[in-house]
């Protein structure tokens, strides 16, 4: 796993609440590391998903710092947030599929974002559907897709540019053990690529299928890391951390 002194993500003493309720989530604070693997854990309610819309930045911190790519992004101007997007893959645990485009469509879609011509599309995105064993159901829309099926054209979609940060939230929740797992190691190569990766879980099976992950555990609302692992960049080889 790759790794580098200087933070892709950090937050500082966030607080996020909704409305005038209690915070959801209280005094985190934490620093994610280019080329790192993180699996985000807790309890049901423990606030994970919370946590998870402000790293893609579709929610803003009650209190506290975020700083992305070395940009504040709480007071980044609104227009500048969708460049700052671009750079995130986002794996939604409602998948978020356009109903009206077949599962190649979807997956295309942020590289036609990106300006890149169909010849240059074409490849790509039939190799990514392959690879999640989806060949055959390259023109099917995601009304006809079982859920396992749109599962796996939400992570096809969210990797396919290789985004500097990718954002799970139980990715892995809809597809049998053996899909699960194979899910996994294409979440592994694209973070050997360069990706940091933050996958939420409950499924504790899963801590164990990537070895050199750090974990990040929520209970109520806040961040436990009795280790200290995340206030330093990963273990890696020629300098001890």
């Amino acid at each position: 796993m790759a790794g580098s002194d200087s933070s892709i993500v950090q937050f500082a003493n966030v607080g996020l609440r909704y409305g005038t309720d209690r915070e959801v989530l209280s005094d985190i604070s934490f620093t994610l590391y280019p080329g790192s693997f993180y699996f985000l854990t807790g309890a049901s309610g423990a606030g994970k998903t919370s946590m998870l819309k402000l790293l893609y930045l579709a929610q803003r911190p009650s209190r506290g710092m975020i700083s992305m790519f070395g940009e504040d992004v709480i007071t980044l101007p609104r227009k500048a947030l969708p460049d700052v997007r671009r750079r995130i893959g986002v794996v939604f645990q409602d998948f978020r599929l356009v109903p009206h485009l077949s599962a190649f469509d979807n997956v295309a879609l942020p590289l036609r974002i990106t300006g890149m011509s169909e010849s240059q599309i074409q490849k790509p995105v039939a190799d990514m559907l392959e690879w999640v064993g989806l060949e055959h159901r390259m023109e099917a829309r995601p009304e006809t897709l079982s859920g396992g099926e749109q599962q796996r054209v939400a992570i096809a979609r969210a990797v396919i540019a290789r985004p500097e940060v990718l954002v799970a939230d139980e990715p892995t929740g809809n597809v049998d053990p053996e899909m699960a797992v194979k899910l996994l190691r294409l979440f592994e190569a694209l973070n050997r690529l360069g990706t940091t990766v933050v996958v939420a879980t409950h499924d504790v099976h899963l801590l164990r299928k990537v070895p050199d992950s750090l974990i990040m555990r929520l209970d109520k609302g806040r961040l436990s890391d009795p280790t200290g692992a995340l206030k330093y960049p990963p273990k890696r080889e020629g300098n001890g951390r």
